[in-house]
């Protein structure tokens, strides 16, 4: 069995009807992208409003961090022992090898329990994976991601490009229906690495992003390629590779020095930021690999305010998000959520949480 720490929230306690799913993509329904809903949680209150209108609730001077990573179409279909699987690749260790999760067939419910090292598993157009070891600890029987050595026949590049020919976007059973790749991008996509949509930023059109900017609001990007998101209850989240540039860090220092406040877009933007902040909250530029998890032994430093979708109960991305904002605004933005019919996953809703000064 694993010895790793399972992380969950003592503060945070809800219960979401099935309903609350959001089964397709906003546009399937004649919702644009930034017409979603938007929740947006401050010590004075609550207020519902749709995601066009979140430049009613910055100012001029505050810093909005994107990630500009780009989704890969990460699921692949796989043949173990005969027997049709789906491969999800999560993330890149080296070259041609991969972490990737291992599922049945089909809508993909659940991962396998009985990989073992040196299977070889089938792929399209003569590809293969050969498991090596569980991950991220060696030696984990019944593990959900594993790394493997991945093998592909004849000229075409590397994994990326083999999974643009024969991959799809990873998708889960509570979306009934395949959707096209362009839905599971931001308009800040730029570097191909995610294997799962960086989703906090999906209600942004490129409307707002102007209306935003030509309010005197400012936006800069990081990149941190987000691994397959389908954690047991309580897991933590494991290694991503991250680059905060020099320019965004110089803005986000600017910002705060100039008392503008720092509003992550998503979860994985603040893990990048605060894994390269020190204790005073200055951020550096860097490139490489985030084990972070914040929560009470690690307080959030640099990050004012921050955009997200809705976690699940148990999701270890509610310590961060009450690193952030404190536990009580968090525990009464979902219980609202719930209340107001909110959507969760993502092609679902929104929230701004603002624990600062307003």
């Amino acid at each position: 069995m694993s010895s790793t720490k399972t992380l969950a929230s003592p503060h945070t306690h809800f219960h979401r009807p099935l309903a609350s799913d959001a089964t397709e993509p906003p546009e399937a329904h004649g919702i644009a992208r930034d017409a979603v809903k938007l929740l947006v949680a401050r010590p004075s209150g609550i207020s519902h409003a749709r995601f066009a209108d979140l430049g009613d609730y910055l100012r001029p001077g505050d810093l909005l961090v994107v990630n500009n990573s780009a989704t890969m179409p990460a699921a692949i279909d796989g043949r173990r022992a005969g027997h049709p699987i789906a491969i999800h690749f999560s993330t890149r260790r080296a070259e041609k090898v991969w972490v990737v999760e291992l599922r049945p067939a089909a809508n993909a419910t659940g991962h396998l329990t009985d990989i073992r090292p040196d299977e070889r598993i089938d792929m399209a157009g003569g590809g293969a994976i050969v498991i090596r070891s569980s991950y991220p600890e060696p030696g984990v029987d019944g593990g959900r991601l594993w790394t493997a050595r991945v093998i592909l026949e004849g000229p075409g590049g590397g994994v990326v490009s083999y999974l643009a020919r024969y991959g799809r976007p990873i998708r889960y059973s509570y979306v009934p229906r395949e959707w096209p790749l362009s839905y599971y991008q931001t308009v800040f996509a730029r570097s191909v690495g995610s294997a799962e949509m960086p989703s906090a930023a999906r209600p942004f059109s490129t409307e707002l992003v102007t209306a935003l900017v030509a309010d005197g609001i400012a936006i800069a990007p990081i990149t941190l390629h987000a691994g397959v998101s389908s954690a047991e209850p309580g897991e933590p989240p494991v290694p991503e590779l991250f680059h905060v540039p020099p320019a965004t860090a110089r803005m986000v220092n600017h910002t705060r020095a100039a008392g503008g406040r720092v509003i992550a877009v998503g979860t994985t933007v603040t893990r990048a930021l605060e894994s390269v902040a020190n204790a005073d909250g200055v951020v550096q530029p860097a490139v490489g690999w985030t084990n972070l998890v914040l929560g009470a032994g690690h307080p959030c430093r640099v990050v004012d305010g921050l955009i997200t979708g809705w976690h699940d109960a148990g999701a270890s991305h509610l310590l961060l998000l009450e690193a952030v904002a404190g536990p009580d605004l968090v525990a009464i933005a979902y219980r609202e959520a719930v209340d107001h019919g909110y959507l969760w996953h993502e092609f679902g809703d929104s929230a701004l949480l603002l624990p600062g000064r307003e």
